[in-house]
């Protein structure tokens, strides 16, 4: 069963797809089915011996350019329809036990290169409303597999996050006449909560930071979405990127896990004056052993309460660049 269920009482579509409850889990790393295929084993989902970057259609996927029909009839309250649109696996490299964070600079160069090449690809798609690169890192987080990868989701519509904030985005260009987000980040990458600036890119712990080391990297002039980049731009979010990666894998001496997500344009033109390009963070460790969790007040009530103040949390990290610059350890091209 693949489809979407409306839900009144939140305005919001909630997909059902109930096919990947059996996708792979967590198999050993003889098994793995993003490693490159080995002679003597079986094929993996790669057939190559060797490889850098592999981008290909999820085999267990949330979205499908043609989705069956959903499995029950939908009315005027509660409607229901297809699961249209698209979901892609990016492998970024093919070493099983790498990380993005101990990827060369120019590999994450490559990877925001081919998250921009898939925004567009996908973006011209009919059944594509917005396309959303995004990585989950780390069991704590849930992934499935432990290969280094992330994912593309073609969603047949803009998600309620990014549709809240295009929308309050919107409403401050009405009142103020200028992008929130560019506002914010004149502020906040000259403020204690700044992280790494860029040329092009700051990132930053936000002010309203809803996990303690919640990282923001958002674009320094208003580009909306990542293919606008020019390629002085794409290299220079790489070099924060892993800055940032950097950052968090000294913070307590272990390879963090995260969320990372892309919010951009949506494919759908309109949204260009309001739509600003960024990167959102979020590492669900609040200490080297404490971890936050999402409870009563974030999960049913959707206010975060933030354990750390963002002040504290920017200026720890920055303190781990600041080692990493005096003494470079495994992580020198962190530059």
């Amino acid at each position: 069963m693949t489809e979407r269920r409306y839900d009144p009482t939140r305005g919001e579509w909630v997909t059902f797809a109930t096919h990947r409850q059996n996708r792979t889990f967590l198999p050993p790393a003889d098994q793995c089915p993003l490693c490159p295929t080995a002679p003597g084993r079986p094929a993996t989902e790669i057939a190559a011996a060797d490889y850098e970057l592999v981008a290909f259609d999820n085999r267990f996927p949330s979205f499908t350019a043609e989705p069956p029909e959903p499995s029950v009839a939908g009315d005027d309250l509660t409607p229901v329809a297809p699961a249209a649109g698209h979901a892609e696996v990016v492998v970024f490299t093919s070493d099983h036990d790498a990380t993005l964070t101990a990827l060369p600079a120019a590999r994450l160069r490559a990877l925001v290169d081919v998250w921009a090449d898939r925004t567009t690809e996908l973006g011209r798609r009919p059944e594509v409303g917005y396309v959303f690169p995004f990585e989950n890192k780390g069991e704590e987080i849930g992934v499935t597999l432990n290969h280094p990868h992330g994912q593309i989701y073609g969603y047949p519509d803009i998600p309620p996050i990014p549709a809240q904030e295009i929308a309050a985005a919107r409403r401050y260009r009405d009142e103020h006449g200028s992008c929130v987000w560019c506002d914010v980040g004149v502020r906040e990458e000259d403020s204690e909560r700044c992280v790494v600036r860029g040329s092009a890119f700051a990132a930053y712990v936000p002010f309203w930071a809803r996990f303690p080391y919640q990282v923001y990297i958002s674009a320094r002039r208003h580009a909306p979405a990542l293919p606008s980049l020019t390629a002085p731009e794409r290299d220079d979010l790489a070099r924060v990127l892993k800055q940032v990666l950097v950052a968090y894998d000294g913070l307590f001496g272990f390879s963090m896990p995260y969320v990372m997500a892309v919010h951009q344009e949506p494919a759908a033109p309109g949204h260009g004056d309001v739509s600003h390009l960024h990167l959102e963070l979020s590492p669900p460790y609040r200490t080297a052993t404490r971890r936050k969790f999402l409870a009563g007040s974030e999960l049913a009530a959707g206010a975060y309460v933030t354990d750390l103040a963002p002040e504290r949390t920017a200026a720890a990290l920055r303190d781990v660049l600041a080692r990493e610059t005096a003494e470079p350890g495994r992580h020198e091209a962190a530059a």
